[in-house]
């Protein structure tokens, strides 16, 4: 496995030189370059794209807050720091970690233990999405955001501007009209019979001229202009 990169932010060499020491201790993560400037820091970050950046907070010319907003693309960032007052300030900047100086090497190693869990967990979900990218993608419902797995998925159904993708089990409204969502990558495979709807061959139970049978045994109506396409669903 690749070591972690980093990059240290700090204006004070002291706690440059303890943080570089503590970070000898741990092979997983490489040290690209410690900064006492941070605008120095911004231009190294923005051209090397490090995993993993850790800042003071209380820097001259730019802070460590100010810093993490534009590169707020790095997946992880620790902030140390010795004014607790801006600790829940960063934690809405997306940190991993808020060291308050001066820490323990015993306090570190929990941040590496924090760094090392969230790394192996991202990890694994982009090798899950990557695995399931064309068989699965999610919606929004309300304030939350659904998977769906096209393989379940039975027909599609349009409603003026928004489709109803039909599973054995539930429906869900995406906001994009049938022909639409037919030119998307994850509906390659569906065909449509209507021009309200659309069918996977592989849940269709049997297909007369007028009509298809799907193996839940709903009926949906097959529209005379699309008819040829009956064709396809033959083997």
């Amino acid at each position: 496995m690749k070591p972690y990169r980093c990059i240290i932010a700090d204006d004070n060499e002291l706690d440059r030189l303890t943080l570089t020491h503590y970070l000898s201790h741990f092979p997983e993560i490489e040290i690209l370059g410690t900064f006492e400037n941070p605008l120095e820091a911004l231009n190294f970050i923005q051209n090397e794209k490090p995993d993993i950046i850790f800042l003071d907070v209380d820097m001259p010319g730019m802070n460590g807050l100010e810093l993490r907003k534009k590169v707020s693309e790095i997946p992880i960032c620790i902030f140390q720091t010795d004014h607790p007052e801006f600790a829940l300030e960063s934690f809405e900047l997306e940190t991993l970690d808020y060291l308050l100086k001066p820490y323990s090497f015993e306090r570190f190693s929990q941040t590496i233990e924090r760094i090392n869990e969230y790394m192996e967990i991202r990890t694994k979900a982009a090798e899950f999405e990557s695995q399931n990218e064309k068989t699965s993608f999610f919606i929004k419902d309300g304030h939350k955001k659904v998977k769906i797995n096209v393989d379940e998925i039975l027909y599609l159904n349009a409603l003026q501007n928004y489709t109803t993708l039909v599973t054995p089990t539930e429906k869900q409204y995406v906001l994009s009209t049938l022909g639409n969502l037919l030119n998307e990558e994850h509906f390659q495979n569906f065909i449509r019979i209507h021009k309200s709807y659309a069918v996977q061959k592989k849940h269709i139970k049997s297909l007369e001229s007028k009509e298809i049978t799907l193996v839940n045994n709903t009926k949906i109506p097959v529209g005379r202009s699309y008819a040829e396409n009956l064709e396809k669903l033959i083997p």
